[in-house]
């Protein structure tokens, strides 16, 4: 059975390969000799199947929650939780941090670019005490997993997506360590600040991929009828 991808190294090692044991970081050129070429489509070739797997996922769940509403019964939508909204906003100000940071670090500006990824993973946090506060709302007005099917599925999708964000995190405070470790190697060594860009963009498909299918699970839930 095939290893679950569960971090940011793990989808390196699938974009370029394990490292042998021994070999340093600069590939093990000799002095003078250029960079390897950038692995950055495979990078995001990885992220893709990545994301395929997870959209699968939820396409199940969608199917799974079309039908059991047309069913009709003990089906009561809920009104969302004020805090949702604001956790939505929230979620999409870390897309546009995240898309700020990739400006700077293209622009070869890594310590303003790792700053912009650290906010980005704080918005990533805030946005799952914020869900968790939602939660709260809700069982504090007697609605619970099993009060009727649609509560049932508000807690199993918000559950599901907050695992996904949380991996997100995981990822990006991988990035971002590297970054801050690794930030003055890059100014005099722009193959490895390629090299990094490509994961951060990696990074990005999925984060900017998790806040669209937030958006999509909440029109489902509460939008469309």
């Amino acid at each position: 059975m095939a290893k679950p991808i569960t971090s940011l190294k793990d989808l390196e090692t699938i974009a370029v390969g394990p490292r042998p044991p021994g070999r340093p970081d600069d590939g093990g050129r000799r002095s003078g000799e250029p960079p390897p070429s950038l692995p950055e489509g495979s990078y995001r070739l990885a992220m893709f199947f990545a994301l395929a797997s997870i959209g699968m996922l939820f396409l199940g769940f969608t199917s799974a929650y079309i039908v059991r509403q047309g069913l009709g019964g003990d089906w009561q939508p809920l009104d969302p939780p004020t805090l949702l909204w604001v956790n939505t906003l929230v979620l999409l100000a870390s897309s546009a941090t995240l898309h700020r940071s990739r400006q700077l670090l293209r622009r070869e500006a890594v310590r303003e670019g790792v700053r912009w990824l650290s906010w980005t993973m704080a918005l990533g946090l805030l946005f799952l005490v914020g869900q968790y506060g939602a939660w709260r709302q809700l069982i504090a007005q007697g609605i619970y997993l099993s009060t009727n099917p649609h509560s049932s599925f508000f807690y199993l999708l918000t559950a599901a997506h907050g695992v996904h964000i949380f991996g997100g995190i995981l990822g990006l405070g991988y990035i971002t360590l590297r970054g801050w470790r690794e930030r003055l190697v890059f100014i005099g060594t722009p193959g490895r600040l390629q090299q990094y860009n490509a994961l951060v963009g990696a990074a990005a498909l999925y984060w900017h991929f998790m806040d669209g299918l937030w958006v999509y699970l909440f029109i489902l839930l509460f939008l469309w009828r």
